[in-house]
């Protein structure tokens, strides 16, 4: 015959304490501490901004200085020289900016569409991702000026020299230092090795040069500039 246990309420009380904290325990492990949203800034992009805008200042130096050289080997003043630098230089920035506009602006009329048409993407983060859209007139200006500034320093090293082997001296010394800086700049943000970079920016710029004075040297001497 099997002996029956009186019940004891001390026990009993016992065992539902221990369960209540089995249970503490359990939620205490699967509280998920809250973690602090920390905005990440992309580099890259300021990378890739930067390097467009040394690669804009090389364009605008390099065919400045090309024509330049090129329009002083067949009219040796400075005045022609000049002159013919700075039709380059507004040009060639009105140029570059026109069309870095059309194209920025082209990549947001794609990526607008695209988010229009993603029903399920609520208001709050569509306003979000129009913030990270490319700027259509800041690259405008972004690129002219760049092309400027590079334009600007065979301008500058040639506007105060009157004799021409000089003048063209000063003009091509100026170019390629300024080649090799933003070549180093350019491979220094690009993650390219320095010199080899430099190197060949300096080289492609002297046979730009060189290609150009050759030309209108050669078209000059059949008397076309008379």
């Amino acid at each position: 015959m099997e002996k029956i246990e009186p019940n004891n309420p001390q026990k009993s009380q016992i065992e539902i304490n221990q369960v209540v904290s089995r249970n503490d325990d359990i939620e205490g492990q699967n509280i998920v501490p809250e973690v602090e949203e920390v905005e990440v800034y992309d580099y890259s992009k300021r990378a890739q901004w930067l390097r467009a805008a040394v690669l804009g200042a090389n364009d605008g130096l390099l065919s400045t200085a090309a024509l330049m050289v090129g329009v002083g080997a067949v009219r040796q003043d400075v005045k022609t020289m000049v002159l013919a630098g700075l039709a380059g230089l507004v040009a060639g920035a009105c140029s570059m900016a026109i069309g870095e506009f059309v194209s920025v602006y082209s990549q947001y009329d794609i990526e607008m569409a695209q988010m229009n048409r993603e029903s399920r993407v609520e208001k709050s983060e569509l306003e979000a991702k129009k913030k990270k859209l490319p700027k259509p007139l800041q690259a405008a200006a972004a690129s002219a000026a760049a092309f400027t500034v590079g334009g600007l320093v065979p301008l500058v090293a040639a506007f105060f020299i009157k004799n021409y082997q000089v003048r063209v001296g000063v003009v091509v010394s100026a170019v390629s230092l300024a080649l090799v800086g933003f070549g180093g700049l350019s491979a220094f943000l690009g993650r390219a090795p320095l010199v080899k970079s430099s190197l060949r920016v300096l080289i492609g710029g002297w046979l730009a040069m060189g290609i150009t004075f050759g030309l209108t040297k050669l078209i000059g001497l059949t008397g076309f500039n008379s």
